[in-house]
């Protein structure tokens, strides 16, 4: 299966460039997935031509890294819109990089070698002729391809100098790929480790929704701690080990164990989905104590505003950190959805993507005790209950309370949701019984 529009788009500027007497070919991750058999999300070309030559060939471009050579080219879809575009860069070679990220210097060059070999892995270093089929291969990275290896190109160390977010992208391709880091490879990210603490916040955010979203995201967990990664960029996890629990609820261990067999078993979760589950017993180490047994008192809330700091370091956004936050704020109310009122009940329910909830509940018992009965009740109940029966229009506003003598205030809120709780629970229906029952509330004035 093919990608079709971009890819089309990418062999028509291969066509138009190799018409001008210049080089062009699939470069990057396009090549190695299609050799893989996977559907590439996007398609780069890499060329002799210049970014000047590049932008003039296609009037539908744009410079989106002068400095670098790349051109971003637009094709237009059967509307006639823009459609994916495709990144055309010019062969380069790259001088050391001082601040860990990029290059001091670029040279533009007309050697397809030079442009492969300044690149991150050997499976990202490949080539391809589109129009022939043939694969340029002048790193290894189809024999890596062959033994499921990650590789870097050259010496492992100068390429993770160059960039220290290509240690994090390591585990990423690892993972997301199913395939093993080569050993020098590997040691050099343990040797580099302390350097990600460097890494802007917004890539590091990035590399981790990938690891944690890959289908493989307890691996990727167990790399990232393996390497020593993970104490510089998620020191709140690395903390979750070794914490005992109480085993009557918890027999498979420790909650970095407990964490990591939930990881395990998402299946394609939503990054605040996987953020929530990776995250919602980091209050547990700060919270420990030993009374009549082990006990993580507050440990909710202390969670909470951990989670809410850890993403906001890593610059997610204000609605992912709401979601996520809420995901560990309420993962310990399931245990009380029997003995709820029937009100409190169909609030939790009617939360923000309640499946989330759900799902990170069902995840915790699987990892846990195995016991899913508050997951079935919830589930029954979800069955049961219309969209309209938990969120009901509302019987009165506020301009209906001013009306009968209310004054603004926070009181006014108070009794809106104390009308509100009246019909959730069935004991009123109409307007006129919410009138009633709002007159009986009003305080009157001395």
């Amino acid at each position: 299966m093919r990608n079709a529009a971009p890819e089309a788009l990418a062999i028509r500027i291969i066509r138009a460039l190799r018409a001008r007497g210049h080089q062009a070919y699939l470069v990057g991750g396009c090549v190695r997935d299609r050799l893989l058999g996977y559907l590439p999300k996007d398609f780069d070309v890499s060329t002799d031509a210049r970014p000047e030559e590049i932008a003039r060939y296609f009037s539908q471009s744009h410079l989106v890294g002068t400095h670098f050579g790349v051109v971003r080219v637009h094709g237009t879809n059967e509307q006639g819109e823009n459609g994916q575009p495709v990144e055309v860069a010019t062969f380069r070679s790259e001088s050391a990089y001082s601040d860990g990220r990029r290059p001091e210097e670029v040279h533009f060059e007309t050697d397809p070698a030079l442009d492969a070999r300044r690149r991150d892995f050997t499976v990202n270093g490949l080539m391809e002729d589109p129009l022939s089929g043939q694969v340029i291969d002048h790193v290894g990275g189809k024999a890596d391809l062959q033994t499921k290896t990650i590789r870097a190109i050259g010496d492992a160390r100068d390429r993770f100098q160059e960039d220290y977010l290509r240690m994090l992208r390591a585990i990423r391709f690892a993972v997301r790929l199913g395939f093993a880091i080569e050993p020098a490879t590997f040691s050099a990210i343990q040797e580099h480790a302390h350097y990600a603490s460097q890494i802007s916040a917004e890539r590091v955010r990035d590399e981790l929704v990938g690891i944690l979203t890959s289908g493989n995201a307890r691996e990727g967990l167990e790399l990232l701690d393996r390497s020593g990664l993970l104490r510089y960029i998620l020191p709140e996890v690395k903390a979750l080990q070794g914490v005992e629990q109480p085993p009557e609820f918890h027999p498979e261990g420790d909650v970095w164990t407990h964490v990591m067999i939930m990881l395990e078993q998402m299946q394609q979760p939503s990054p605040t989905l996987a953020f929530g589950v990776l995250l919602h017993d980091v209050g547990k180490p700060s919270t420990f104590r030993i009374a009549e047994r082990i006990r993580f008192d507050g440990h909710v809330d202390v969670g909470t505003a951990i989670a809410k700091r850890l993403l906001m370091r890593l610059r997610f956004s204000n609605g992912d950190i709401e979601q996520i936050t809420a995901l560990v704020a309420n993962h310990m109310k399931f245990k009380d959805v029997r003995s709820m009122r029937l009100s409190t009940l169909k609030r939790f329910l009617r939360l923000t993507d309640f499946a989330e909830h759900l799902e990170l509940h069902r995840l915790d018992c699987l990892a846990s005790n195995g016991r899913t009965d508050s997951y079935d009740f919830v589930c029954d109940k979800l069955g049961q209950l219309s969209d309209e029966e938990m969120r009901p229009p509302r019987l009165v506003t506020g301009e209906d309370l001013l009306r009968i003598g209310y004054k603004t205030g926070r009181h006014l809120g108070e009794v809106l949701a104390a009308i509100e709780t009246l019909q959730l629970e069935g004991e009123i229906a109409t307007r006129e019984e919410a009138v009633v029952r709002a007159r009986t509330m009003l305080v009157p004035e001395n």
